[in-house]
């Protein structure tokens, strides 16, 4: 069974992990969403490619005939959409163009910094970590949490918090404003280029 106090690792590492390319575009990542490490990255990157092959076996199975596909199907576009990584009218097939960057958005720390509770990501992820944001009444410290569709208007300070006062220096400073058409734009320009990069090195793979 293996010990209990080393859960198994929910990530798969890069096969080359030194290739400057992919380097240099984990860092921007990591600097644009405030992350604290590298294995932030591939954590959500393993997961999305998880969603992916999940799609992909239910598409081979839908053509297949199995009476099974259709069930697991609504039950896996329910649960992006509960997500909001997809739309109520999305298809299976829109599970593929899921990225890296779609995961990131929904993550609290993420959330947390649009919503103007924090002026920066790493703002965000020290009032997350020390306790000071609450989703629907229940404190979370897990800056990595994924935040529903339901629960995104549900963030507030907790109650026992100094930043539940208006008056606190940190939040009397103003909301961190709202990305730049630039910003936004060098965005999904990072995007891009993690993308291709990513298909680079699973084409060297296989």
């Amino acid at each position: 069974m293996g010990d209990p106090r080393k859960p198994k690792k929910k990530y798969k590492t890069p096969k080359k992990p030194w290739v400057k390319e992919r380097i240099e575009e984990e860092r921007k990542i990591v600097r644009s969403f405030g992350l604290k490490n590298k294995k932030e990255i591939m954590r959500a990157n393993s997961e999305i490619k998880r969603i992916a092959s999940h799609a992909k076996k239910l598409i081979r199975d839908r053509i297949k005939g199995s009476k099974q596909a259709p069930v697991e199907e609504k039950q896996l576009l329910e649960r992006l959409f509960k997500l909001k990584l997809l739309e109520k009218d999305a298809q299976l097939e829109n599970v593929l163009d899921l990225s890296l960057f779609d995961l990131l958005e929904r993550r609290l720390q993420t959330i947390v910094l649009k919503k103007g509770f924090a002026r920066s990501s790493k703002q965000a992820r020290q009032f997350i970590v020390h306790g000071h944001i609450a989703v629907n009444g229940k404190k979370i410290t897990v800056p990595s949490y994924l935040v529903s569709r339901e629960l995104e208007e549900k963030l507030s300070y907790i109650n026992s918090s100094s930043l539940f006062n208006e008056k606190h220096a940190e939040r009397t400073k103003g909301e961190k404003k709202s990305k730049s058409k630039e910003e936004k734009v060098e965005e999904e320009k990072l995007g891009d280029e993690f993308k291709e990069v990513v298909k680079k090195e699973e084409k060297v793979e296989a």
